[in-house]
């Protein structure tokens, strides 16, 4: 009987491609909308992923996330240095500028302060530059942050500020070594691009020392944002963590535990989250619609069949299997369909466009839980006419 029913299924194949299109493209939709999720939370943390060397991060006790910070007393980082099981620990300052294009072009940066010494907490840069190019005076490396367009800088001399008013319209390229540009009416030189991991929010990034940093920013009373620690050998991350905040009073988190914190944060605070949410409602809207109407006439068209196999014996619960087993399969068949589109639409996206789009385990298994439950409903659904078949009424023509 099971048989025979994927037969009757496959029999009509206008409505077996229209169910398998319903269930694919809820299995798509739902599993791509989590994945950009997944992807955008994971750039949320990304300057944690960039420094794996450092396995605590310290800061002030009301920073909850990497975006959203406040500075904490320069001396924060003799204090960390002192307490016992610490294998090193370095300063990282963040802010934020406005710099001054050569064309008067102004464009927002986050500026990433670095250990003057150790340059720690810089990416690799493009094209096989030495790190220690930010040693040089005014010095200063960019990098996109996961935006498009951020970047760019007058092709033509005559088009530069000095030359004349700002011309906003002119041709650019993209910024390279030896370019300058103006924050806080200081100098910076370009020195190369870094290999930086793109962020959420996207916002072009500028590298320099903290010595710099503290040229260019106006005066401040602190400049620190976090001091990024490891752990010594024999100390677990989290130990080390608790240690910190035991004797100096600030919030110390390890790695995992910090980029915990910064998705919790912006699961709460982002509003693509609302997005997403809507976009996964859409999706099991969509499939509900389109799976179960199309299950529902399906079975309304197969009722003269299943009238006969009832005349022959079947009874209600073999009948229900059969549907079960005709939603199961398209079910099956649409889940692999819709997770193999996203997958490659999503690898397309995100090397083509550098789209946040990140498939994480619990991804498919959501998308196909979220199926199951659509085919499951429209089974119910399409199983309510067979229940109430009466074989008689069928071959009367009523």
């Amino acid at each position: 009987m099971l048989r025979l029913a994927m037969k009757m299924l496959v029999g009509d194949r206008a409505k077996y491609a229209g169910l398998l299109f319903g269930i694919s493209f809820t299995s798509f939709l739902v599993t791509f909308a989590l994945s950009y999720l997944c992807g955008f939370l994971t750039r949320g943390f990304a300057v944690v992923t960039e420094n794996p060397a450092a396995n605590v991060w310290v800061m002030d006790p009301a920073v909850e996330s990497t975006e959203l910070t406040t500075n904490i007393p320069d001396s924060a980082l003799s204090r960390v240095r002192s307490v016992a099981g610490i294998a090193f620990a370095v300063p990282l300052a963040f802010a934020t500028v406005d710099a001054r294009f050569p064309n008067g072009r102004f464009q927002s940066f986050r500026l990433i302060g670095v250990d003057d010494a150790t340059l720690f907490g810089l990416p690799p840069l493009q094209g096989g530059i030495s790190a220690t190019v930010l040693r040089t005076p005014d010095a200063g490396v960019v990098a996109s942050g996961g935006t498009a367009g951020k970047l760019e800088t007058p092709v033509s001399k005559a088009a530069q500020w000095p030359y004349g008013g700002p011309r906003l319209d002119v041709p650019a390229r993209r910024l390279a070594a030896g370019d300058e540009l103006l924050v806080n009416d200081h100098r910076v030189v370009i020195r190369g691009l870094a290999k930086s991991l793109p962020r959420y929010p996207p916002k072009p990034l500028m590298y320099t020392t903290l010595s710099n940093a503290a040229r260019l920013l106006p005066p401040e009373r602190h400049l620190l944002t976090f001091v990024l620690a490891r752990a010594a050998p024999g100390v677990s991350a989290r130990e080390l963590a608790t240690r910190i905040k035991a004797q100096t009073g600030l919030k110390a988190r390890s790695s995992a535990d910090f980029k915990a914190d910064t998705v919790n944060w912006l699961l709460i605070n982002s509003e693509d989250v609302g997005d997403m949410a809507s976009m996964v409602s859409i999706a099991m809207l969509v499939g509900f619609g389109v799976t179960g109407v199309l299950l529902f006439m399906f079975t309304t068209d197969s009722l003269r069949q299943y009238a006969v196999l009832k005349a022959m014996g079947a009874d209600s619960r073999l009948l229900l299997s059969m549907i079960f087993v005709q939603s199961g399969l398209c079910a099956v068949l649409g889940t692999g369909l819709g997770l193999g589109l996203c997958a490659v639409v999503g690898k397309i996206a995100m090397l083509e466009f550098d789209y946040p789009f990140r498939m994480m385990w619990f991804t498919p298994i959501f998308g196909g839980l979220m199926v199951m439950m659509v085919s499951v409903v429209a089974a119910v659904i399409s199983a309510r006419p067979v229940l109430k078949l009466e074989p008689g009424v069928v071959f009367a023509g009523r």
